[in-house]
């Protein structure tokens, strides 16, 4: 899919500040319980006492991981949509959804490894990241607001092709696999691949983490 689009995140200058999830919040009008791009702290490792009297040494690793909807090649949120809100757009390769079909029921939720839809009370129904194609640039091509605002510059936009011949296919991060064939372009920290076992610090961080 040529036009399809995606984002890709370089972990080795993600500082976990979470300008992009706030810009997200604001221009999908979220509330604190809620989230579209979520920013994860993974950490690995231990600290032991040294040879010297009130020393330490480590083997601790901590970095971050912004990550929204991967608009999956093979999303199982639209699988298990009983009422068929969800779709895939053949030419963007976006994950969109009709909320005025989708009930609420949030199986696409449960069902995304990513846990990434989210549950509007007010509206009873699913929102997800739709890369702010509701209000695209000149050309039609999506805009997303969280790559715009982060300070860092962590988030890169495009078509994946040119992500992936600029920046390798490495699509997996932290505790996350790839077995929905994401489409993200990850650049891990280099601490990051020698840890062997991560886990995720900052939980309650993450509007929708509790019941993974």
């Amino acid at each position: 899919m040529a036009t399809e689009y995606g984002f890709r995140f370089n972990s080795n200058i993600c500082t976990g500040c979470k300008a992009c999830m706030m810009s997200c919040n604001d221009r999908n009008n979220l509330s604190s319980q809620q989230s579209l791009r979520k920013v994860y702290e993974f950490g690995a490792g231990s600290w032991a006492a040294g040879a010297d009297a009130g020393a330490v040494t480590h083997e601790v690793t901590v970095y971050y991981a912004s990550l929204a909807c991967q608009h999956c090649d093979f999303p199982m949120c639209i699988e298990a949509c009983q009422y068929e809100a969800l779709n895939k757009d053949e030419v963007t390769g976006v994950v969109m959804i009709d909320e005025e079909v989708c009930v609420g029921c949030m199986d696409c939720q449960a069902s995304c490894p990513y846990h990434h839809p989210t549950y509007d009370a007010e509206l009873d129904v699913a929102k997800k990241c739709i890369l702010c194609l509701d209000e695209p640039n000149e050309d039609g091509s999506p805009n997303p607001a969280c790559a715009q605002a982060c300070p860092m510059r962590a988030l890169e936009f495009g078509l994946l092709d040119e992500l992936r011949a600029a920046h390798g296919s490495v699509n997996t991060v932290g505790i996350f696999d790839a077995a929905t064939y994401p489409n993200v372009v990850i650049t891990p920290r280099s601490e990051a691949d020698l840890a062997v076992q991560v886990e995720l610090l900052n939980p309650n961080e993450t509007p929708g983490f509790s019941g993974w």
